[in-house]
C-alpha cells in the first residue's frame, strides 16, 4: 500500500487507514477486523476516548498486544469529558483535562506513547493557548509524537494552522461533502498540513448497496437528488472496473493534501472492499473533472 507523509511529521501512513468507531463491542470480531486490516497493509488506526466510553480503545489495545508497536501509527482523540453519575459528556479543552485524559487513553490502548493525539472538536471560545500548551508539553515528555485536530470548522482550522504545530486535520470529505475544497484544502496545502479524510463513503451511501440508505438524504442532498446521482456514480465506477466505494475513496485521495482516508467498516467484506481501493489506479484528471461535474461543491454555512 502506498504510504504518505503526514504533514511535516515523520509518520508515514498507508493511504487507506481504519476508522474504528463502527467496529462495535464484539471484541472477537473487532480484533479479527483490526488484524485483517494490518495484514492487508493498513498501518493507520484511528479511535477516540469517546467511542463506546473508552471500550473502543481497550479493544484496539487488545488487538495490538501481539503486534510490533513501531509498525502501527496509532491515533486517538481527546476533549469530550464524561462526568461520573451523569449521562452524556461535556466539552473540555483545558490543559488540565488533556494532561489527565491522556493517561486513561494510554492505559486502555496498552501503550506508553500515542503517535497522533487529536483534539476532538473545538470552537473559538476554547482556551486555545492552553490547549496548545498541553499538546506541546505531551510532545516534550514523549507521551505523544505529534498532534492534530479533528474539526469541520474553517475558523478553528485556520486558528490552529496559524498558532500551533499541528501536522494534520481530520475532516469529513467525500463526493457528497466537498466543503473542504471550498475553504480548507488550499490553506492546509500552504501550511504543509495533511488532511485525514473521514467519511469518504458518506455513511455507506457511496457504496454498491447505498441506494438503501438514501431516505434521510445527506447534507444538502435530498432523497430524490441522491437517487438520481447514485446510478451515475455507479456507472463511472463500473467504467474503471472498481466498486463505488473504491471510486469514492480514490476521489478523496485525488487531492494531494489528503494523506490518508479512514473509511469505517462493520464487516470483513466492507473492510476488504475499502482496502482494495489502495490497489486501484489513481483517478485521472478527466475522471476527477467528471465527478466534480456530477456532484456539488458544497459550502460551509457556519463557522467560516
Amino acid at each position: 500500500m502506498k504510504r504518505n507523509r503526514l504533514g511535516t511529521s515523520e509518520l508515514m501512513v498507508g493511504e487507506v487507514g481504519l476508522g474504528c468507531m463502527s467496529l462495535g463491542t464484539d471484541q472477537r470480531l473487532a480484533i479479527s477486523m483490526i488484524h485483517a486490516a494490518i495484514e492487508r497493509g493498513v498501518n493507520f488506526i484511528d479511535t477516540a476516548d469517546l467511542y463506546e466510553e473508552g471500550r473502543n480503545e481497550e479493544i484496539i489495545g487488545a488487538a495490538l498486544r501481539d503486534r510490533r508497536r513501531e509498525e502501527i501509527v496509532l491515533a486517538t482523540k481527546v476533549g469530550n469529558r464524561r462526568i461520573p453519575g451523569h449521562e452524556g459528556w461535556v466539552w473540555d479543552a483545558s490543559k488540565a483535562y488533556i494532561l489527565e485524559a491522556v493517561k486513561g487513553s494510554l492505559k486502555r490502548l496498552g501503550t506508553d506513547y500515542i503517535d497522533l493525539y487529536q483534539l476532538h472538536g473545538g470552537t473559538l471560545d476554547d482556551p486555545i493557548d492552553e490547549t496548545i500548551e498541553a499538546f506541546e508539553q505531551l510532545k516534550r515528555e514523549g507521551v505523544i509524537r505529534y498532534y492534530g485536530i479533528s474539526s469541520i470548522r474553517p475558523n478553528v482550522i485556520r486558528t490552529y494552522a496559524r498558532r500551533s504545530s499541528i501536522v494534520s486535520v481530520m475532516s469529513q470529505y467525500s463526493l457528497l461533502d466537498r466543503r473542504p475544497e471550498e475553504a480548507v484544502l488550499a490553506l492546509l496545502a500552504d501550511e504543509s498540513i495533511s488532511l485525514i479524510a473521514r467519511g469518504p463513503v458518506a455513511k455507506g451511501i457511496l457504496s454498491s448497496g447505498g441506494q438503501q440508505r438514501l431516505e434521510k438524504g445527506y447534507l444538502d442532498y435530498g432523497k430524490e437528488s441522491l437517487g438520481a446521482l447514485h446510478p451515475q456514480l455507479q456507472e463511472v465506477a463500473e467504467a474503471r472496473g472498481c466498486s463505488l466505494s473504491q471510486l469514492a475513496i480514490r476521489y478523496a485521495l485525488s487531492h494531494p493534501t489528503v494523506a490518508v482516508t479512514i473509511p469505517g467498516a462493520s464487516s470483513l467484506h466492507q473492510l476488504q472492499d475499502n482496502i482494495e481501493a489502495a490497489a486501484a489506479a489513481p483517478l485521472t484528471e478527466s475522471e476527477v473533472a467528471l465527478l466534480r461535474q456530477l456532484t456539488r461543491l458544497n459550502r460551509y454555512e457556519q463557522h467560516r
